[in-house]
């Protein structure tokens, strides 16, 4: 039997370390066993049971002496893209597998520094170029949820931070880090059931990430609700000097701001977001989502976004094209694997041909003939002005509306395998979450339901750049109305 430890959400694990209802080492064991017991899921590529179980002895010392810190002695998975002083951090790339940073990234220590313990480092797409976590070195993950008319099959968390989503939604952790790039933190929150965050461009620092689109990366946040994303982000975010890209910008209270009533916000329904072939039980949750939304005090009103057509073909010019600079470091001469050649140009060739995975190598390459003399102009360009345009839809569409309610994702989970053969299916499956990246704005997605296979489906709320309070105040107002409560088998069949 899995103890009760595993289920609880943050504000009440606080509250239980307080009050000495249960030790911080109690409460990191039980994750611990967790973890153990889900490794079919293959969620973390390294585990750091020993250091966790180091760091919640000196919770325990901290909360006896009545100096708990903010988020003291609560469990989390740190996706393998942010460095982590002398751990491993492979980016789930072959060429990385070895690779132990001698500094920590600025997320990372962030929630270090408020008291959180990293049970582990999560798997996810090489590069976190992928959007099932399929095309990680060290294996696929598993998403928790199992279909009920097909249980037989293994299903994808999502991607490129499955690892993440998998571990908070099987209890492995109460929080995990993600990065998102073109929905790589909401498209696995809502194929696990879960809440995933990407605050505004910028809200947070990118230093000690592994790059891979360095104009869309941004650090996202996993929980099991609103509120505790609200917490985690809050911790995470923040100026930092040594990102250029950091913006000095007060971080308010998200957690404290978010229970306010939405009455009179406005709520825009894109018309644009209604795709050909989009499953009938994605188009019913949307619906019910904003009857919901009006329900509690909101106005729902129609807006458009009309270059969202564009925004998946964009993309896929702007973040390979970053790709291809940002990679081109792991050359086999400073860290990292290195393949003996004969000369150094082969050197460099045999390195990146073992190094890389196919999807990471076609990636480089869309990027440098992106780049390239004679197609700079015809695709880099055109791409960046497109950006543009979709940027100005929003502006113009929030004229009209407080925020933004679409799906997450076009379908809910699919099996391991099912679009391997077909890139253009599964580049696709971010077309709801591309184009806010695209913009730089803050987007979370919430569970509101699930499909007729039982597997859980999100809704996608979009918000103003630096306008998480409004995102979450809406986010928080639909996970109410939603009580969205299912759970994957394994957590019922142990808890």
């Amino acid at each position: 039997m899995t103890s009760k430890l595993i289920s609880m959400s943050v504000t009440e694990t606080l509250a239980g370390l307080k009050n000495k209802d249960f030790s911080a080492t109690e409460l990191i064991k039980d994750h611990i066993a967790q973890m153990e017991s889900c490794r079919n899921l293959n969620a973390m590529i390294t585990e750091l049971p020993e250091q966790a179980l180091a760091q919640a002895a000196e919770s325990d010392a901290r909360i006896a002496k009545g100096e708990m810190l903010p988020l003291e002695a609560i469990p989390m998975a740190m996706k393998d893209l942010f460095c982590t002083k002398d751990i491993r951090t492979t980016a789930g790339s072959h060429i990385l597998e070895n690779f132990i940073p001698p500094y920590e990234s600025t997320v990372s220590q962030k929630l270090k520094d408020a008291g959180t313990i990293s049970i582990g480092k999560a798997n996810l797409d090489e590069f976190a170029m992928g959007g099932s976590n399929t095309t990680s070195y060290f294996g696929p993950v598993e998403n928790p949820w199992k279909s009920t008319t097909h249980p037989d099959k293994k299903l994808v968390p999502g991607g490129s931070s499955g690892g993440s989503a998998a571990a908070v939604s099987s209890g492995m952790t109460m929080l995990a880090t993600g990065t998102d790039t073109g929905g790589s933190t909401r498209q696995p929150a809502s194929f696990c059931g879960i809440v995933g965050v990407k605050p505004t461009y910028g809200r947070c620092s990118r230093w000690g990430i592994i790059a891979f689109a360095s104009s869309l990366d941004q650090a996202g946040a996993f929980a099991r609700s609103v509120e505790d994303s609200a917490l985690m982000l809050g911790t995470m975010a923040g100026h930092d000097a040594k990102d250029s890209t950091s913006a000095n910008k007060e971080v308010p209270d998200f957690a404290a701001l978010m229970k306010q009533d939405i009455k009179g916000l406005r709520i825009g329904i894109p018309k644009e977001y209604r795709v050909d072939g989009m499953p009938q039980d994605i188009i019913d949750i949307w619906e019910k989502g904003a009857a919901m939304l009006k329900d509690a005090g909101a106005e729902i009103v129609d807006i458009s976004l009309p270059h969202t057509k564009y925004a998946v073909p964009t993309y896929y010019i702007v973040a390979p094209a970053e790709a291809s600079s940002n990679l081109a470091r792991y050359d086999g001469v400073r860290y990292g694997l290195r393949v003996e050649g004969k000369d150094l140009q082969d050197m460099y060739e045999s390195t990146r041909a073992e190094g890389f995975g196919a999807e990471v190598k076609r990636r480089i390459m869309i990027g440098t003939y992106c780049l390239s003399a004679g197609y700079y102009d015809a695709y880099y360009t055109k791409a960046q002005k497109i950006r543009r345009l979709i940027s100005n839809d929003f502006a113009a569409a929030f004229e009209k509306c407080d925020a933004i309610l679409t799906p997450t994702a076009p379908s809910s989970a699919f099996a391991i395998g099912e679009n391997a053969d077909d890139p253009i299916k599964m580049y696709l499956g971010d077309v709801f979450t591309i184009p806010a990246s695209l913009a730089g704005l803050p987007g979370i997605s919430v569970p509101a339901g699930l499909d007729d296979q039982g597997l859980p489906l999100g809704l996608q709320i979009i918000g103003r750049a630096w306008d998480e309070v409004t995102m979450f105040r809406t986010a928080f107002a639909l996970e109410q109305a939603a009580a969205f409560s299912a759970q994957p088998q394994l957590i019922k069949s142990v808890a």
